[in-house]
């Protein structure tokens, strides 16, 4: 009979396959940002992400199991369907604002699954684990979060395709935060066209 431990241990073992993978994919995005802050964003999470993948390691060493990932077909398909947006929007005013919207339906599943995790780490009487996991659930909102902010500061008005100076932002009089003028020149350092996912 399986029990919440055998639930535990397999759920953990998707996120640990979950959070490799972003490893991997967070510079992608990185490189197809045109907004530096939100490359920032996305630079600033890939140094938390590693250390998630460590954090989890120590949650499975806490339950005294090995350490081992399973394929996270969600992430897989969330990640495959971030690089096909990042294609379709390439070079277009829309870039920025599909990112985010890319990266936060990985946010939003690694916050469902950690509050869970974290739940049941509660319930099997292990502190340390949930202490670790309720970690990287704080971070892991607090990263939506910035996105978040970074879509209401000018990467959504910028989707618009609209010239931003036409509409000023009503409290200073300046283009929103991290807005850009239509035709203003793009640092395009790359794009998740070499994004590939094992």
């Amino acid at each position: 009979m399986k029990t919440l431990k055998n639930l535990f241990l397999d759920e953990l073992a998707d996120m640990y396959d979950a959070e490799r993978r972003i490893v991997k994919a967070l510079p992608k995005l990185a490189r197809a940002a045109t907004c530096d802050d939100l490359k920032g964003a996305f630079r600033s999470h890939l140094k938390e992400t590693e250390g998630h993948v460590k954090k989890l390691e120590l949650v499975f060493r806490s339950f005294d199991a090995k350490v081992k990932g399973k394929t996270c077909e969600a992430t897989v398909g969330l990640l495959e369907e971030g690089d096909e947006i990042a294609q379709d929007f390439k070079g277009s005013p829309a870039i920025n604002a599909a990112l985010i919207s890319a990266a936060q339906k990985v946010e939003h599943y690694e916050m469902a699954s950690y509050g869970c995790l974290h739940e049941w780490a509660g319930l099997l009487g292990n502190g340390e684990a949930a202490g670790l996991l309720q970690e990287i659930l704080n971070e892991e909102k607090a990263a939506n979060e910035s996105l978040n902010e970074l879509a209401r500061a000018g990467s959504n008005e910028e989707a618009l395709g609209e010239g931003l100076e036409e509409r000023p932002d009503k409290r200073s009089g300046n283009l929103p935060r991290g807005g850009r003028r239509v035709g203003a020149s793009r640092n395009r350092t790359g794009s998740m066209s070499r994004a590939h996912v094992k």
